[in-house]
């Protein structure tokens, strides 16, 4: 039970077909196959090119005796035997697939319609369970995605949509893989490829984000002006106990102008001119 429930999931055991089929084919059906190998045998070497078959390695054949699998379930690959006119083969391929989920139109848990397309990866484990439990596995398998993509994210806000994506992948694997288990298919990888949103939605979020930026530029200004007038009070503070102080600034902002190539002529007066002057007009 640890083994089966590592990764996550937990595998059924699969059922078990084709195990004793070769014993319930009856009289007939038995004759039915003498006669089929006495065929075979009268007309050699023609018939060899009916009865060999030759499967790949990536490749299993399911061969059907009078509508009933043969024991041992899907061979190959490589080379088989088989009776004319009583055996009927279907090959199974077992490499990885992989298809695209087409575009969902959603309506998430917050009521905002996304359009979300994904990819899926999965494989044929047991090709006989691919063959005989159900019609058509790879179409079963990718509509049972494109819903499973809808139940899932229907569940989710847009938010948790946009974040978290890892773990709505994990969630559509397992949950695809315990349903296709009885199909005899494995889904190893779920991915989610886009999330589309409407332009309006889009105009939304952005204008949103620019306020909040124009937001946090202003604090940032307004905090900046404080510590720019706490500075200049400090300053002022020590000017006026040192008087030369300001010569000095006056001396300092001239080698600042001259520094760069311009026509400005600064002339400085002296403070205390000025304070003269003021009470002479007194």
């Amino acid at each position: 039970m640890q083994d089966a429930e590592k990764g996550g999931r937990r595998r059924r055991e699969a059922p078990k077909i084709g195990e004793d089929s070769d014993y319930d084919l009856g009289v007939f059906g038995w004759l039915l196959i003498i006669f089929a190998f006495i065929v075979t045998v009268l007309t050699l070497p023609l018939s060899i090119c009916l009865c060999l078959k030759i499967v790949q390695e990536y490749e299993r054949a399911i061969i059907f005796r009078l509508g009933r699998i043969l024991k041992g379930g899907a061979k190959g690959p490589g080379l088989f035997f088989v009776l004319p006119c009583t055996d009927n083969i279907v090959i199974v391929d077992m490499r990885t697939i992989t298809f695209d989920i087409p575009p969902q139109e959603i309506l998430t848990k917050d009521s905002v319609t996304v359009y979300v397309d994904g990819v899926v990866y999965y494989r044929i484990q047991n090709a006989v369970l691919a063959v005989a439990n159900i019609t058509n596995a790879h179409l079963a398998t990718r509509l049972l995605a494109q819903t499973t993509l809808r139940n899932v994210l229907g569940t989710k806000n847009l938010s948790q949509i946009l974040s978290d994506r890892e773990e709505i992948a994990h969630s559509m694997q397992c949950t695809l893989d315990e349903a296709t288990d009885d199909w005899g298919i494995m889904v190893e990888r779920v991915e989610i490829k886009d999330v589309k949103l409407p332009i309006q939605l889009q105009r939304a979020m952005a204008a949103e984000a620019e306020a909040t930026r124009e937001a946090r530029a202003k604090v940032i200004a307004a905090e900046g002006e404080m510590n720019a007038s706490r500075a200049l009070k400090e300053a002022s503070m020590v000017i006026t106990e040192s008087p030369a102080a300001l010569q000095l600034r006056y001396l300092q902002t001239l080698t600042t102008i001259a520094a760069e190539k311009n026509s400005t002529i600064v002339f400085p007066l002296p403070i205390d001119m000025l304070q003269s002057m003021m009470r002479m007009k007194q």
